[in-house]
């Protein structure tokens, strides 16, 4: 799979991703569109990662920057768990254990392929500072090692304005239940 986007491509995901960021000031009241778009422009593989965040309706936005490494963070700020990610089990171990009804792939694995990373609980909880997100849907969330070498995983979810954090085997997967991912640039 190619992880590059042509001349074309780029100005049209430029164009969505500040249009979005126009749109909804209240999630980056401080930073500049000109300074994060000269830093993709700079970085083309980060690009092609908010495209296919973009491509699996993930409705990728800025939600910050790190003040230690200077990167802007990019979230899914999709409504519901992105559509083109949902009915994935956890990981690469929890699919190979699966022997019928296997998801097409994993939340892990697509995060991989992507090049973006699984939210975790603390970055989850922070997103829904920023809006009200998966209230009718849920995410799987990165999961502890511990948690995960017993076999389960964490997704989260909100609901009667309260973020939960749940627990389920790792093979499960569900049609309202996807990911949603970080990409640092």
């Amino acid at each position: 799979m190619k992880k590059e986007l042509t001349a074309n491509e780029q100005e049209e995901i430029l164009t969505t991703l500040e249009k979005r960021f126009e749109k909804n000031i209240n999630r980056h009241k401080d930073l500049d569109w000109k300074t994060i778009e000269a830093k993709l422009k700079a970085n083309p593989e980060k690009l092609w990662s908010l495209d296919e965040m973009e491509r699996t309706e993930g409705e990728p936005d800025v939600i910050g920057c790190d003040e230690k490494t200077k990167e802007y963070l990019f979230a899914d700020c999709s409504p519901e768990s992105p559509k083109g990610r949902r009915s994935v089990c956890y990981d690469h171990e929890a699919l190979e254990k699966r022997k019928e009804h296997k998801p097409v792939n994993s939340a892990i694995n697509m995060a991989e392929e992507m090049g973006i990373e699984i939210l975790n609980e603390e970055q989850y909880k922070q997103l829904q500072k920023l809006g009200k997100f998966d209230t009718k849907t849920s995410s799987w969330i990165l999961t502890p090692p511990e948690i995960r070498k017993l076999g389960g995983a964490i997704f989260s979810d909100f609901r009667y304005n309260t973020v939960f954090v749940y627990h389920n085997g790792a093979e499960s997967y569900y049609a309202a239940r996807g990911f949603r991912g970080l990409l640092r640039v």
